[in-house]
């Protein structure tokens, strides 16, 4: 069995590390090259990295930021946020980052994980998925530009046609649940995990080890994203994996 992993996330706008619940209310949680480096020291298997308004804004990649991030750690670091073509993907990547996150700009051109896929291989590409739970679509609609345009793509046939088009990994977040700190959404993560032949990140709702634990064994995940409770010290990484090693689940 593939060791589960453990994922801090950090959130920019405007050069920072932000947070807030359900993507809104945002408060700032610090410098991004510092926390990454923090996680790193912690024992995080990897750094995510997203610029939350890049797309609203209409602009690309903040390169300056995957630099900084770059130059401390020495983990994967998966880095998105107005990535819009495959010259911002080279960028992206020679800023630093080892994968990219496509989240608003798939869902417009879906050629554009294709053509990532294709270009820089699939071990390359991440598409991620902000969703919320209701009537129809399957039980969750899709959302873009940082969870604020609604969309007619369901998770799970979405989930699907991007793994087709090249994504070698999704990255889910649950917009119900995000900042909440009352849990994941288990049956959506496990509803993808069991629809799609590649790992799945679970986000959004992480408040304690035991939710933790629950997405990875019940929903499924191959990998739990988490800020808050990382960002504000409320658990920490080497504790957490002590208590899922100590639970049969293997980690690094």
């Amino acid at each position: 069995m593939l060791c589960k992993r453990i994922i801090p996330c950090l959130d920019l706008k405007d050069g920072r590390v932000v947070k807030g619940t359900r993507f809104e209310g945002l408060r700032d949680a610090g410098d991004p090259a510092e926390q990454a480096a923090f996680y790193s020291a912690e024992g995080a298997d990897e750094i995510v990295c997203l610029d939350i308004a890049a797309s609203r804004e209409g602009r690309g990649p903040v390169l300056r930021a995957i630099e900084r991030i770059a130059e401390r750690v020495f983990i994967p670091l998966t880095a998105g946020g107005g990535i819009s073509s495959a010259e911002d993907v080279r960028a992206t990547l020679l800023a630093g980052a080892d994968r990219v996150s496509l989240n608003t700009q798939a869902v417009l051109n879906p050629g554009l994980i294709e053509a990532t896929a294709e270009r820089f291989g699939v071990q390359c590409v991440v598409v991620a998925i902000d969703f919320r739970a209701g009537a129809g679509l399957g039980g969750w609609r899709v959302f873009t530009h940082g969870g604020t345009v609604p969309t007619e793509l369901s998770l799970v046939d979405w989930a699907q046609r991007a793994v087709r088009l090249g994504a070698g990994e999704l990255l889910l977040t649950s917009m119900d649940r995000d900042g909440t700190v009352d849990g994941y959404d288990l049956e959506a993560t496990r509803a993808v995990a069991e629809a799609v032949p590649v790992p799945i990140i679970a986000s959004g709702g992480a408040g304690t080890r035991e939710h933790i634990a629950a997405v990875l064994a019940e929903g499924r995940a191959d990998a739990a994203l988490a800020a808050s409770i990382f960002h504000y010290r409320k658990l920490r990484i080497s504790d957490l994996k002590a208590y899922l090693g100590e639970r049969g689940m293997p980690v690094r």
